[in-house]
Parts: structure tokens; C-alpha cells; sequence
């Protein structure tokens, strides 16, 4: 009988006489060497390489798809939340939306809601947020749901944190802390995700928490460490605040540079006498629907809060042929953290330079008024009040037509539209049309063929208003800037006689 050397003699052999870069060739060659006499009835039956990299399909184990949502469903888990919120002013039915609201970002940032709960207080408790009492019946809710997650409609202090925590039994978080989760999800672009990454540890800076030796301290200062041990050093918990202080500084200054690209491009049509409109409102109110609709932009449209972050900037030309930017801005939403107004300041800055704001307002929300309050407060914050403003009342088909004549009759430059059917789109872009900022000097030039520069410049940046193409050159007659007008003036036909 031949005899065989077993895998570990094999491998020892190629070890030794091939060089460490070569043994993998060895390897792939010693099939080359196989015999049917020798090997056949060690290997078996041996398959081309292809198959034996390949995935083989079994038949008879397919799952059925309601299957497959439950494994996928157990795999991942939604957390079980019970809302809770305080109702210090206003009618029921404004506490009753404020909750709805909160219950929609929930369901937006993935968690299953159970249930949803009220108090009545004049202001928010300063140790448990609803009082120690209502914190006990909250603590039997969450039994009787099975809850894990207790959402509150407010930001919350680090102590009502904590102490409503303690009585619970289970993790709480404020509505701060669940609109930075949807923010962090939902950011595509290097910026987004810095923004909130800097408004999450602007949150998270004041809630650090310690115990066991996050609260000891570290040896003190001194030479040589030993007993030259002077002063009480950091903590850990000191030390885990001075680095998050660190990053925060770092991802400031990242964001500087980054503003500095879109503020370049922003000079540039400033330059070029472009008009920019900017499309503004309360998160799913149909911004992006809108967008699309004006320009084919493709942006991503989903019923869901702050389904899309990050700004987009798109050329629209008006149906008198002017060209003009429109840029589709972040979602607002009630009680906007000021970490993420603060975060995306730069980004809203693209509301502040604009010359015309579409503020879009969902037609179809129980309550539009409060929309339009709550994206003015934030239009407010960051300097754009002087901003012209046409408030565009989206959803018409599905609004209640008592609703949309009353915001028509509130908001004197307003406008119905809807972006899904297409209704009202032709007479909102010639309201824009309208309401964008004209050039200053009306000229008429006879622009020799030899300069079409000039003609092509005051199609782009200018309006024009008749053209006629004679045998000396290009009769204009055009509204521009003052700067192309002075490049004109050379070219006014001078008057007969």
C-alpha cells in the first residue's frame, strides 16, 4: 500500500522549502501532482474551483415572506415606548397634537408606541418632570405595557434624567434627545453628519454620568509620580468632558471649512446676478415634493419627519425665462433644539441670503397655524425676517377646503397648491416670477455680432425683453444690473436726426 505524509508533514515541508511570499502558490500547485491511484480515494470526487466558491441553493427550505418579517422583526426589536408630556397652556386639544406629534418622530426614529399619557401642571416638575406621584402611575403603565422606553415632550434636565429614571425603572429620553436620533439616521452628506455629531455632544456634554471609578481620581501632578502626588487630579468622569470638549472644537472648525465651499459657490451667483429662492417649513410638509416638481430635482420624497437633511440647490428658470436657483432647507419642527439650530446655522443661512422665501405649509395638518409660528420663530433665529415671503399651502387635495380658505384669508401673499397632483404649480411660479428682485436699468443696445458674450451675458443675467437680430448685429432690449449696463452703453443706437 502507498504510504501518504499527513496535512501537518505537508504543510512543515512547504514551510521549509518555499519563502514566506511563495507559499500560497505552492499551495494552489500541489493539485497538479494529484494521481487517481494515490489520492482518489483520500479526496473523493473533487469540483472546479468556481463551484467550490459558489453558493448552492437548497430546495424545499424557502421561507415564506411573513416569515421572514417576524425573524427580521425578532432580529431587530423596535423599542416599546410610552409617551408622556405636560400641559401647561393652551387647549387640551393643542397638548393632544403636541403628543401626536411626538408619537410620529417616535415611530420616524423606529420604536413601536404602546401608549401616551398627559398631566396637568402649571410648569414641569423640577425633580421628575410630572411630580413623584404621576411618576409611580407612569411606573404602573409601563408594567402593564411592557414598555422599555419612556419618551417625554420636552427637553429635560439632567436631574429630571435621572430621577425619573430611578422611579420608571427604565430608560428615559426627552424629545431633544429623539429628534438628534432621527437627525443622526437621517444625514447622508459629510456635513450633515458633522452638524449632528456637534449637536449630540453639545447635548450629551451636561448629562455625562459616573459611578464606581468613573468618579475616582487620577494621581495628580508632580515629578516622577510616587508620593510627589500634589493636588486631587482629574476624575474620569472630568476627563471624558475635556476630551468631548476637544472633539467639539475640532468638528467646529471642520464645519468652518466646509461653510467656506458653499459660500464660495454662493458669491459666485451673487456675482452673476442669480436670483435664489429658498424653500422653507415644517418638516413633511412637502419641501422636496415641491422642489421636484419646480425643477425635476429628484430629491427623495418620504411621509416621514426630516426624511432629508441635507440642502439641495437647483437652477429653475421662470416662464419669462430668467434663471434662478431654488434650494430645498432642513425641516423645522416644534421646540426646535437649539443645539440643532446652532449646528445647522450654515445651513440655514442659505433662508438668510435668499431674495425670496416659499414658506411651505402642510393643508392638510389639523393645525397649520402652529406650523407657520413655529418655522417664523426659527426663520427669526437666524436673521431672515427680512426676507420677502410666499406662504405656499401644500396638499390642497387632501386639505379641508374650510381650512384653505381660511389660511388664504390670513396670509395675504399665500398660495394653494399640491405637488402631487401638479395643481396650482403654474400660477405659484408666475407669483415667483413676480415677486423676484428685478434688474435696476432697463437699456436697449445694438450688440455687434462680433460681442454675442454680451447677449448671451444678458440672457443669463438679465430679463429680456426684445431681441431682433438686424443686419448690424443683435437689437436688445433688456432689464439688467448696472455693471452689464455699463458694459451696454457703448452699443445705445444714438437717435436719428
Amino acid at each position: 500500500m502507498t504510504s501518504s505524509s499527513s496535512p501537518s508533514q505537508d504543510t512543515k515541508r512547504l514551510a521549509h522549502t518555499y519563502p514566506e511570499g511563495l507559499r500560497a502558490d505552492a499551495l494552489m500547485e500541489e493539485d497538479v501532482a494529484w494521481s487517481l491511484d494515490v489520492d482518489g480515494e483520500r479526496d473523493g470526487d473533487q469540483f472546479d474551483r468556481s463551484e467550490r466558491a459558489a453558493l448552492r441553493r437548497v430546495a424545499g427550505l424557502s421561507t415564506e415572506l411573513e416569515d421572514v418579517t417576524e425573524v427580521e422583526y425578532r432580529q431587530l426589536r423596535l423599542e416599546r415606548v410610552v409617551l408622556v408630556g405636560v400641559w401647561t397652556s393652551g387647549t387640551v386639544q393643542d397638548a393632544e397634537n403636541s403628543l401626536a406629534e411626538l408619537a410620529a418622530l417616535a415611530e420616524t426614529a423606529g420604536a413601536l408606541v404602546l401608549d401616551g399619557v398627559i398631566q396637568r401642571r402649571d410648569k414641569p416638575d423640577a425633580a421628575t418632570y410630572i411630580g413623584s406621584g404621576k411618576a409611580q402611575e407612569l411606573r404602573d403603565v409601563v408594567l402593564e405595557t411592557g414598555a422599555d422606553t419612556v419618551v417625554c415632550d420636552g427637553e429635560l434636565s439632567p436631574g429630571q434624567l435621572i430621577h425619573l429614571e430611578d422611579v420608571v425603572k427604565v430608560k428615559v429620553i426627552d424629545r431633544t434627545a429623539l429628534i438628534l436620533d432621527i437627525f443622526a439616521q437621517h444625514a447622508k452628506s459629510r456635513e450633515g453628519k458633522a452638524q449632528v455629531a456637534l449637536a449630540q455632544m453639545q447635548y450629551m456634554l451636561p448629562r455625562l454620568r459616573g459611578w464606581g471609578q468613573s468618579l475616582s481620581r487620577q494621581m495628580g501632578g508632580g515629578k516622577g509620580g510616587g508620593l510627589a502626588t500634589r493636588g486631587p487630579g482629574e476624575t474620569k468622569i472630568e476627563t471624558d468632558r475635556r476630551r468631548i470638549r476637544e472633539k467639539m472644537a475640532k468638528m467646529r472648525r471642520e464645519i468652518a471649512e466646509m461653510k467656506t465651499g458653499r459660500e464660495i459657490k454662493r458669491q459666485e451667483r451673487k456675482r452673476h446676478k442669480v436670483p435664489s429662492v429658498a424653500i422653507a417649513g415644517y418638516t413633511n410638509a412637502g419641501k422636496s415634493s415641491l422642489l421636484n416638481r419646480l425643477t425635476g430635482a429628484g430629491v427623495l420624497v418620504e411621509n416621514a419627519l426630516f426624511a432629508t437633511l441635507d440642502p439641495t440647490v437647483r437652477r429653475a428658470e421662470t416662464p419669462s425665462g430668467r434663471l434662478y436657483t431654488l434650494a430645498d432647507t432642513v425641516g423645522f419642527v416644534r421646540h426646535l433644539p437649539h443645539h440643532l439650530v446652532e449646528a445647522f446655522r450654515s445651513t440655514m443661512e442659505e433662508v438668510g441670503d435668499a431674495d425670496l422665501i416659499l414658506h411651505v405649509v402642510d393643508g392638510s395638518h389639523p393645525a397649520p397655524e402652529e406650523q407657520l409660528a413655529a418655522v417664523r420663530e426659527v426663520i427669526r433665529d437666524v436673521g431672515a425676517t427680512g426676507v420677502p415671503e410666499i406662504v405656499v399651502i401644500n396638499k390642497a387635495d387632501a386639505a379641508d377646503p374650510l381650512t384653505l380658505q381660511r389660511m388664504l384669508r390670513m396670509e395675504k401673499r399665500s398660495i394653494a397648491v399640491s405637488a402631487r397632483t401638479g395643481r396650482g404649480i403654474t400660477e405659484l411660479l408666475a407669483l415667483i416670477d413676480d415677486e423676484l428682485p428685478r434688474p435696476s436699468v432697463e437699456i436697449e443696445a445694438l450688440v455687434p455680432y462680433t460681442h454675442g458674450k454680451l447677449v448671451a451675458r444678458a440672457h443669463d443675467e438679465g430679463e429680456v425683453i426684445s431681441e431682433e437680430h438686424t443686419t448690424e448685429g443683435t437689437l436688445l432690449k433688456v432689464r439688467v444690473h448696472e455693471e452689464l449696463a455699463a458694459e451696454l452703453t457703448p452699443y445705445v443706437p444714438t437717435p436719428a436726426g
